[in-house]
């Protein structure tokens, strides 16, 4: 039969469920996050310290061990040792998602191919969502995945109620690296989206962490002060961690503002993504 001569047809295939559809995104962004060197090498370069402080937590608790070496102290376990390795990997965070935020939506920009994923049974929410999941996914394998299971196994090894006396503790570390990775994801796709160069958008997104850190610190300079904390996200992230954790933290804003600068980050960060995630722009 001839193409002239076919009518429109019904698809008559299964249709998969919106979950199913939504999952998409992630699993290829995934195969194609891990067939870069480069992304296996800083996951691995990322698992060290995780490591580091198993080991730490099992010297700790085996005192016939401790007892022998001259630095005792350094092996103790509190709420410092836990608020430093959070550090730790929310630095390897903001560089993986600098080496694999910038080709997540920057090709389908630059290539016009928006179209064809809004033309599916797919919306703007599911397709930032998938994308987001996808980057979260990989973010979560060197934050908050390691850092529950080192917080398990010092309360399994520590015993004595040790857990249930410490669980504000692994609470906070464990939504603390959620709202980082949530705001590294967020700001990764929104340079990605604006910029259609991967270097250039992995750099802006390092600047956008580095270079308010900078500049919080020259306005507490200038001014002798402590509100300029509420310009680095990374210090807001931390304060909120302390309060949900009940740790000591310096003379600073309060949790109140840290939250409430969190948040407009955030909301800055999703109008700008929304801004370009159209399909289709009407220039007047």
């Amino acid at each position: 039969m001839s193409v002239y001569r076919r009518g429109y047809q019904r698809y008559q295939g299964k249709i998969e469920g919106r979950w199913k559809r939504f999952l998409v995104l992630p699993r290829f962004s995934w195969r194609a996050m891990f067939r870069q060197r480069l992304v296996i090498l800083l996951l691995v370069s990322a698992m060290v310290w995780p490591i580091l402080c198993a080991a730490f937590i099992y010297f700790n608790n085996n005192a016939e061990l401790v007892n022998k070496m001259p630095l005792q102290s350094f092996f103790e376990i509190n709420d410092g040792f836990f608020i430093s390795f959070m550090t730790a990997q929310k630095l390897f965070a903001v560089f993986l998602a600098a080496l694999t935020g910038p080709g997540l939506i920057a090709p389908d920009v630059a290539n016009n191919a928006l179209q064809l994923y809004f033309s599916r049974p797919l919306t703007r929410l599911d397709y930032a969502g998938g994308r987001l999941a996808a980057l979260m996914g990989l973010l979560s394998l060197i934050t908050w995945i390691p850092g529950l299971a080192i917080f398990i196994m010092q309360a399994a090894m520590a015993g004595n109620g040790w857990g249930a006396g410490n669980w504000r503790l692994g609470f906070g570390m464990f939504t603390g690296f959620m709202l980082w990775i949530f705001l590294v994801s967020l700001a990764a796709l929104a340079s990605s989206a604006w910029v259609k160069l991967r270097v250039i958008a992995g750099g802006l997104i390092l600047g956008f962490f580095f270079i308010l850190s900078g500049i919080a610190g020259m306005i507490n300079g200038v001014f002798r002060g402590t509100w300029g904390y509420l310009l680095n996200p990374s210090w807001t992230a931390e304060r909120i961690v302390c309060a949900i954790s009940g740790t000591e933290v310096p003379d600073s804003p309060g949790a109140a503002s840290a939250i409430a600068a969190f948040l407009v980050v955030l909301l800055l960060l999703a109008l700008m993504l929304e801004r370009k995630l159209r399909p289709v722009e009407v220039v007047s």
